[in-house]
């Protein structure tokens, strides 16, 4: 039995053969969907609404004078009306993780749990909108003409490189957060997890030697993240595939040519030779135990391809036993997961009322993230993760996302942030009391947040996500 049959047996799904896990998934993945009420997410009121008094201070008269003292004071729309917790989760379905373009009515799902995320992990609310747009000036104008109901936007599952224009488009014309989690939550976990295990393999992120493989929206984001966090352009080299994007080659989009080296290779297992660090944010089975064997010594493997990695676990600890190793994938260590950061980061951005989501606090949500993974495991987690002896090491660099205290250490690294850049509206005056609240807020028992993580991670492995 594999590690994942193994582990979805432990979850409660009972089968044998890879291919009846799948089947017993989908048939209950279909019916979670479908019962009791179609779909995961629903709008409740938050005021009382039974008496005539309350309607009349509802609806009409008394809602005239909300909306006549924000048209006197735009400002006073974030004390008024939901505007401050409310992210809009939009996506044309052009990129849907291991699913591609399938299109804005089958990526409603996704979103659907996107927002499911936002509200179980962080208190805030959402609502999915599925454009059916792919010219990216009409995918831009719809969003701009949406975005006076939202506090932010999490753009998701659009392809590159129309995701890269559209968000530079947005960022630059909205005065609310926003940011493409496909690229900036990888990149920001990815960051994370880079920390630690260069921590633990005792190397110098100034020195290293590193190779990305893939040149979409999320290599691309990652690279730049690993670049912000110290690592030399110069030391850099990104394939695609056609190999080593250089500055030989003549086929480079703008994007590309960003990245493109003068050394003189042609091949991915000529950049892996003395590389200390390997990224792969692309396809199944392309790095051999050869070229593992090439890497300098204490290597750093994230083969991030889903649902299987640019080489496969057991072959990977098989070839190098000074190996840290981390996929995407749930049922193996290391999983390089963005449940780990996008709720929490909307959340500080929200709380300081950021006009971005900028570089510095994409940063602080990283650094974050790899502080709280050294610290003791907490015993939900450990009882959780069927780990009693888990720990910070080669096997845990980054946190589980059963951990809680993601929610007070990333949220609040965020708002500190936006303030030391000086994009916070308003900053927060005590991040002690601001750290309280926010345990107060979300309040959720253990075992629902590990039931709705099983659920999506069990998405992960039948699309890639």
């Amino acid at each position: 039995m594999s590690n994942i049959e193994k582990k979805r047996g432990k979850k409660g799904i009972h089968c044998g053969s890879r291919q009846e896990c799948d089947e017993q998934l989908k048939g209950e993945a279909i019916s979670y969907h479908e019962r009791p009420i179609p779909g995961k997410i629903e709008v409740v009121p938050t005021k009382s609404f039974h008496t005539p008094e309350d309607m009349a201070l509802a609806y009409s008269p008394g809602v005239a004078y909300a909306s006549l003292d924000i048209k006197n004071h735009p400002e006073r729309v974030y004390n008024l009306t939901d505007k401050g917790n409310l992210v809009a989760v939009i996506s044309n379905g052009t990129a849907v993780l291991g699913l591609g373009n399938i299109g804005p009515l089958a990526a409603k799902p996704v979103m659907e749990g996107k927002a499911l995320l936002f509200k179980v992990f962080a208190d805030i609310d959402s609502f999915d909108l599925e454009l059916d747009v792919t010219d990216v000036d009409r995918f831009v104008e719809s969003v701009v003409a949406l975005a006076p109901t939202f506090g932010g936007i999490n753009l998701e599952d659009i392809k590159a490189p129309e995701c890269f224009e559209i968000e530079r488009r947005l960022v630059e014309r909205l005065d609310i957060p926003v940011m493409h989690d496909d690229q900036h939550g990888t990149a920001i976990i990815t960051g994370a997890g880079m920390i630690n295990a260069l921590y633990l393999q005792h190397k110098d992120i100034t020195q290293v030697r590193l190779v990305v493989n893939g040149a979409g929206a999320a290599a691309m984001a990652c690279t730049d993240m690993l670049m912000a966090l110290g690592v030399k352009r110069c030391n850099v080299v990104m394939v695609d595939s056609k190999g080593v994007i250089s500055t030989r080659r003549h086929d480079l989009t703008d994007a590309k040519k960003r990245y493109a080296t003068d050394r003189s290779i042609e091949t991915l297992s000529q950049a892996m030779i003395d590389a200390d660090v390997f990224v792969g944010l692309s396809v199944a089975d392309v790095v051999t135990p050869e070229m593992l064997r090439s890497m300098a010594p204490r290597p750093i493997v994230f083969a991030l391809a889903n649902p299987d990695p640019e080489i496969a676990y057991e072959v990977a600890i098989a070839t190098r036993e000074d190996l840290i190793f981390a996929t995407g994938r749930s049922d193996l260590p290391n999983q390089i997961n963005n449940v780990l950061g996008f709720p929490y980061i909307f959340r500080g951005a929200l709380d300081c009322r950021a006009k971005v989501i900028n570089d510095a606090m994409k940063i602080a949500a990283a650094r974050a993230i790899a502080t709280l993974a050294r610290r003791p495991v907490t015993p939900q987690v450990k009882n959780l993760s069927h780990r009693p002896d888990l720990s910070f090491g080669p096997d845990y660099i980054v946190p589980s996302p059963y951990d809680s205290r993601l929610l007070t250490v990333v949220a609040p690294a965020v708002a500190c942030a936006a303030t030391d850049s000086g994009v916070a509206r308003r900053p927060i005056d005590n991040y002690d009391r601001y750290a309280s609240d926010l345990t107060s807020r979300v309040a959720l028992d253990i075992t629902s947040i590990s039931h709705i993580t099983d659920l999506i991670r069990s998405r992960a492995m039948m699309t890639g996500s």
